[in-house]
């Protein structure tokens, strides 16, 4: 698997590397206590050290790596890693539908509902990719509906691991659990009922119930070994 094309227009040559080589350290193709050198990445990418050196900047700050002088350790992405990932997941999107339900949004439902029809075109068709993409996509809509700065910077912060690991979790569920997807395009569809129903204990419940299936999900594709 490389990481798909259609997801890095406009990125910058150093967005690139870096969205591959964490793709590959999260697929474990780069292995934890691997030292990546700048001169062989460089080469690998055919570009100069600059671009690499941002890349592995956003690595080392995303916490995948480990900036020595004698060149980047990569840590890898550990399931500690995944839980606190989804715990910031829940606090930031249990805070943002029910911010939501008290400010409704008139276009916002008819957005999300399109959004999980293309998730159901996406799995007829088994295109994991875009299946991935709008299941993030979905989330995001509503991140950004919210119009909070803050919640936006904390998302932002840990966005590119979450899709990659999304995308790595959706690859092996639709290889191997044609059920699947239907779990989690019923899971959107119950996060767009608890919008509607205003309900804040409801909107926790199902919130919590989502991320902690996704939660799963994503450890046992990574962490699983067959």
């Amino acid at each position: 698997m490389q990481y798909p094309s259609s997801w890095l227009q406009g990125a910058s040559l150093g967005e690139r590397i870096s969205c591959e080589l964490r793709l590959q350290i999260i697929k474990g193709v780069i292995q934890p206590g691997i030292v990546l050198s700048e001169n062989q990445i460089a080469a690998e990418f055919g570009t100069s050290r600059s671009p690499v050196r941002e890349a592995l900047k956003t690595l080392s700050t995303e916490g995948l790596i480990r900036l020595e002088r004698m060149g980047a350790v990569v840590l890898g992405l550990t399931s500690k890693d995944i839980e606190e990932l989804y715990d910031v997941r829940f606090l930031i999107e249990n805070f943002v539908l029910q911010r939501l339900a008290k400010d409704p949004h008139e276009n916002l439902v008819p957005t999300l509902n399109k959004i999980i029809d293309k998730m159901e075109f996406a799995a007829k068709y088994h295109d994991y990719v875009e299946f991935s993409y709008q299941d993030l996509h979905f989330h995001e809509v509503m991140i950004a509906a919210v119009n909070h700065t803050r919640i936006l910077h904390l998302w932002n912060g840990i966005r590119h691991i979450v899709l990659t690991a999304l995308l790595v979790a959706t690859e092996k569920r639709f290889a191997k659990d044609t059920q699947g997807a239907a779990t989690v395009i019923n899971n959107h569809r119950s996060i767009v009922n608890a919008l509607v129903s205003k309900d804040a204990a409801y909107i926790e419940k199902i919130v919590e119930a989502h991320f902690e299936d996704t939660r799963k999900t994503v450890s046992d594709s990574i962490f699983h070994t067959e």
